[in-house]
């Protein structure tokens, strides 16, 4: 059994048969006081949906087409595919009550809930209004969203990583190494060891050999 078999085996969370799974890991002391032992929850059912048909990522300006927030347009800032859900920055938003103390009275946070992927529709840029897109290849053989109503086709949202970095923008600096030298093949393989190699390099001729010991 492979060492990356065994890891995964060991990470891998049991979680209860009623679980009600949410924006929080399972392991975490928020989903263990959202689900306390011994209760029973309303099961969720989700729809399927496979990966060519998500159309909404990370990065995408959408409208809300349900909720209290019905007609306002967010910014897409997290996806949970496995649930369905998108999360808009500052939209369908909900106060909790934390950090009271002896010494502190505590405060209201506002935390952004999980809508429905069918709740939210895309924006189209070219005019900031609401649009169904479909899936479509262009001449080079590129896969892309174009919308319905339009026709104009709605680019993937360009995302920053966590440490700042734009894939797509980034520009090789003088220090940086290069794909070519990244990819390049340098190591040649030898059955010398290492005293064997150093010797080599530095012209040291050495014809002894060690003996052959025996364990009994």
């Amino acid at each position: 059994m492979r060492l990356t078999t065994l890891l995964e085996m060991a990470v891998k969370v049991v979680v209860p048969k009623n679980y009600r799974y949410g924006t929080n890991r399972p392991w975490t002391v928020a989903a263990k006081r959202m689900n306390p032992p011994g209760t029973k929850r309303r099961k969720v059912f989700v729809e399927p949906m496979a990966a060519r048909d998500w159309s909404v990522f990370k990065g995408d300006m959408v409208e809300i087409l349900k909720g209290k927030d019905k007609g306002k347009q967010g910014k897409v800032i997290q996806v949970f595919r496995h649930r369905n859900w998108v999360i808009l920055e500052g939209l369908n938003t909900h106060y909790r009550y934390i950090g009271k103390t002896e010494d502190y009275s505590g405060a209201y946070v506002a935390s952004e809930a999980p809508l429905l992927v069918h709740d939210v529709t895309l924006i189209d840029p070219s005019d900031r209004k609401p649009t169904e897109v479909e899936w479509k290849y262009t001449e080079q053989g590129e896969r892309v969203r174009v919308s319905l109503r339009t026709g104009r086709i709605i680019p993937k949202p360009v995302v920053e990583r966590r440490d700042g970095i734009i894939p797509e923008q980034w520009k090789d600096g003088p220090k940086d190494t290069s794909p070519e030298d990244a990819l390049g093949k340098t190591y040649v393989p030898s059955l010398k060891t290492l005293e064997e190699e150093v010797m080599e390099k530095m012209g040291i001729q050495e014809n002894r050999r060690h003996r052959r010991s025996y364990w009994y």
